[in-house]
Parts: C-alpha cells; sequence; structure tokens
C-alpha cells in the first residue's frame, strides 16, 4: 500500500472505474468493497424499509472524495455527499492553498450534550430550583444509571443545570459525556428516565423529556494560515486576492443578509461530510445557525484577516459540531460505514475536526472566487457539465 497522502494529481481527469481501483489502492481496502456506492447509493429497498417508515425506493447523492485535506498534521481523504457542483472541487483547491500554510489546525471540546427534562405549572419556581439544585447528586446517579454503556466507556452525566425559565416554567438541563456518539437516543433515554423525578421535586407537571440539538459545548475550533505570496491567481495577485477575502469576511460581519451566504457556504463543506458519514446533518445546520446567533444578531461563523504584517492570510472558524463515528444510520448503511473506512478517523472528535476544516475551506474557496473572478466562472462551468 502506498503511503497515506490526500494528493492524488490528476484524480479528476481519470474516469469512475480508475478513481475506484486508485482510491482502493491508496486506503488498503478492497476494490469490491466500493461496490455499497454503486447504483443504489449504499442500500436497497430492503434496507431503505428499515431505516424510514412508508419506504418506496431510495435517492441517491453523489458521493466524491475531497483532496489535498491536511489536519493537525495528517492527510486525509474527505468523504463528501452533495448534489451541488463545484463544492468537492473547491474544497480540494482551497485545502491545496492551506497547505502552503501548514494545513489546517483544529481542536474540540468535549463530547458534552444536553439532556432536557422540562417541567410547567409550578407554583412557585424558585423553590422548586433550590429543591432539585439540592437533588444534583442524585438526579446525576439516576441519569448514569439509565445509560450505563457510556460510564464503560469513559463518558456520563457530567453536570446539571437548573434554570427559571419564567411563566411557570423550570427546566433542567443534564450535561452527558457521549463519547464517539452523536448522542440522540442517550439522552432521549436520560431525559424519560429521570423525568418523574424531577417533575415531583418541582411540583408541576412533567412535559417534554428530550434531548437539545444545540450543542454549544461541543465546539470545535479550526484555522488556517496561507502565504499571501501563494494566494495569487491568473485574475489577481497574492495580495489582491487576499485582501479581497478579508473585505468580503468583513462585509458578512455587518451585514446580515451576507452572512447567511457566507455560513451557507461553510456548511456545504460541513454537510457533505456529515451526510457521507450518516450524520444527522439537519442538527448540524440548526446547532450551527443557533450559534451564529448567539449574540443577539445573525453572524459569520468563520473570519478572515490579515496577520504577520500583511504576509499571511488567516481564517477562523468555531462551530458546535455533535458528529458521531457509532450508532445512528452507521448501523445499517455500508456506504456510511465505508465514509469512515476512507477517512480513517478514530473518534467523533476528530470527524468534527476533518468536517470543520472541510467546511473553512469551502468558505475559503468560495470568497476567493468572488474576490477575484465571481462565483460563476467556476461554478457554472461544473453546473453546465453536470446538465449537458
Amino acid at each position: 500500500m502506498p503511503p497515506k497522502t490526500s494528493c492524488i494529481p490528476r484524480f479528476r481527469d481519470l474516469d469512475v472505474a480508475s478513481r475506484r481501483r486508485l482510491l482502493a489502492e491508496m486506503c488498503g481496502i478492497d476494490e469490491r468493497e466500493l461496490d455499497a456506492l454503486l447504483d443504489s447509493g449504499g442500500i436497497g429497498a430492503a434496507t431503505a424499509d428499515s431505516m424510514v417508515e412508508n419506504a418506496v425506493g431510495t435517492l441517491a447523492l453523489p458521493f466524491g472524495v475531497a483532496l489535498n485535506f491536511r489536519v493537525n498534521g495528517a492527510d486525509y481523504l474527505v468523504p463528501m455527499a452533495i448534489e451541488e457542483p463545484s463544492v468537492i472541487a473547491a474544497a480540494s483547491h482551497a485545502s491545496k492553498r492551506v497547505r502552503a500554510g501548514g494545513g489546517f489546525h483544529a481542536t474540540a471540546d468535549e463530547p458534552l450534550m444536553a439532556a432536557q427534562v422540562e417541567v410547567h405549572e409550578v407554583p412557585d419556581p424558585p423553590a422548586a430550583a433550590r429543591r432539585l439544585g439540592d437533588a444534583r447528586e442524585e438526579l446525576l446517579q439516576a441519569a448514569n444509571s439509565a445509560a450505563p454503556g457510556l460510564g464503560a466507556r469513559g463518558g456520563g452525566a457530567r453536570d446539571l443545570e437548573v434554570r427559571d425559565l419564567g411563566s411557570g416554567f423550570v427546566l433542567v438541563q443534564v450535561l452527558v459525556h457521549v463519547c464517539d456518539a452523536m448522542g440522540a437516543n442517550l439522552l432521549n433515554t436520560i431525559a424519560e428516565a429521570l423525568g418523574p423525578r424531577v417533575a415531583a421535586l418541582a411540583g408541576g407537571a412533567m412535559g417534554l423529556r428530550i434531548l437539545s440539538n444545540y450543542c454549544d459545548r461541543r465546539l470545535v475550533h479550526a484555522s488556517a494560515r496561507i502565504p499571501v505570496e501563494a494566494f495569487g491567481c491568473a485574475r489577481a495577485g497574492g495580495r489582491e486576492a487576499a485582501l479581497g477575502v478579508v473585505n468580503a469576511s468583513r462585509f458578512a460581519e455587518l451585514d446580515t443578509h451576507r452572512a447567511v451566504t457566507h455560513n451557507k457556504g461553510i456548511m456545504n463543506g460541513i454537510d457533505a461530510v456529515a451526510i457521507a458519514t450518516g450524520n444527522d446533518f439537519r442538527a448540524v445546520e440548526a446547532a450551527a445557525h443557533a450559534y451564529a446567533s448567539r449574540g443577539g444578531t445573525y453572524g459569520p461563523l468563520a473570519t478572515w484577516r490579515l496577520v504577520d504584517g500583511g504576509e499571511t492570510l488567516e481564517g477562523r472558524l468555531t462551530v458546535p459540531l455533535s458528529l458521531g463515528t457509532v450508532g445512528g444510520a452507521l448501523r445499517t448503511h455500508p456506504g456510511a460505514r465505508l465514509a469512515l473506512r476512507l477517512l480513517d478517523v478514530r473518534s467523533a472528535s476528530e470527524l468534527a475536526m476533518v468536517a470543520a476544516s472541510a467546511g473553512l475551506a469551502t468558505n475559503l474557496s468560495a470568497l476567493r472566487a468572488l474576490a477575484t473572478e465571481g462565483i460563476q466562472r467556476g461554478h457554472m462551468a461544473l453546473h453546465h457539465r453536470a446538465t449537458r
């Protein structure tokens, strides 16, 4: 097997069969394993029927591999499932530029998610909040008893918060370390187990018991630094192109309408990785946009600046990401399992760092195109190819 690298020159010029052979060789897998991605999109009618209700068939998406990614010193072939032309090419091109500055650097917070128990018609919310706070250890122990497998893997309930929401509503929120899972089923199990006791302590009517998809304790941070001298193109020099990216970033910071489109470009990369790996991209989207609004107005998730006396273009992205490498669709979808094999990540946090880097890459590529040649030139060329 050749050394692991994400740089494959002229990969796009190969036909599909040749790409599959080369990918199998580089990743050390049997080419027949890639058959999971043929024709049916990885699943047949019987599997689809086991995954959703009222199934009548499947709807496939193109599954591609973004190249040139280096994150925290390691190379990754990044699987992406998406219907939009140019996104995979854009991610690959931007990542090649970022390699000139050492690649992407990323960190991930602990995978903490919140299980929520809501109680309403509480006659004395302040007193209820005190009783619930005093029962903290009891409730945490009950949470861990409801999901014993988490503790065996090093996870489990970590903290408990109580909030008086007003209008007779009191909320108990349990923060749970979900290890390598996205965590939805685990959190729902914990919330439902705690519901009756929380309602009794609060003295009100038991309401909703469910996870929160707003994983603001599960943030991922990605950054990229590119030498300005390596950022030019035929239509703009390096400094001109870099200044264009910085000004586009500032525009997104000043205008909500632009910030929405700016963030859509980021989610092009993140969602494509989430879908390819069988993750819940709707949860990812909801959390990202809530985080973009955390200050009271909607703003960009990534910003770009010139640093080092104007010699380096630096981008920084922070986004909440609840991705898993176990459970969910991975149990039934062979295409999603294959995507994780191609990616070769060892934890959900590592997957999240790669996905965030993909988001920063697609953002950079879009801003660079806007600042130099306009977004339509490359995008529409690929669109026309797809619709011929």
